[in-house]
């Protein structure tokens, strides 16, 4: 077999396994906070900018409405978000925190030191390879783009 087809030479698949063991990682992280990966990931979001159209979510987070609208109708029913129609545009939907949902935040403060010093990477270390994926990310979106076109 080519060298290039080799499974542990891909960088997809490298990065593939690396998503699933940030998902392992977080998951006992999160279940004390009855929090799935995704809905921690649409929490960071608010904590950033908080009453969001759900749209604006979506695209942040890559989630379409289909994938996004039962995960937050469930965040809703845990009380840890609201949805409410826009006054100013009835079309879109308003996504704010509710006060469980912003206390969250400061339980979810030390998550970022346990992924440090679960890795072997320093902190210059990690932020370069954060801004090198999403460099990646960028890159290979645009080329999709020009690809359909």
């Amino acid at each position: 077999m080519a060298k290039s087809l080799r499974l542990d030479d891909q960088l997809c698949f490298s990065i593939y396994a690396a998503s699933h063991a940030f998902t392992r990682f977080y998951k006992p992280l999160l279940e004390p906070l009855g929090l799935t990966y995704p809905q921690y990931l649409v929490l960071l979001t608010l904590w950033e900018s908080d009453r969001l159209p759900l749209k604006a979510i979506g695209e942040r987070l890559g989630l379409d409405s289909g994938t996004l609208t039962p995960l937050l109708k469930r965040m809703e029913q845990s009380g840890l978000i609201t949805r409410v129609r826009d006054a100013a545009d009835e079309r879109q939907v308003l996504v704010s925190l509710t006060g469980k949902g912003r206390r969250l935040e400061q339980k979810a403060q030390r998550f970022p030191q346990r992924i440090g010093a679960a890795s072997s990477c320093t902190a210059a270390d990690l932020g370069a390879l954060t801004r090198l994926i999403f460099r990646l990310r960028d890159d290979l979106e645009a080329a999709a783009g020009s690809n359909a076109a």
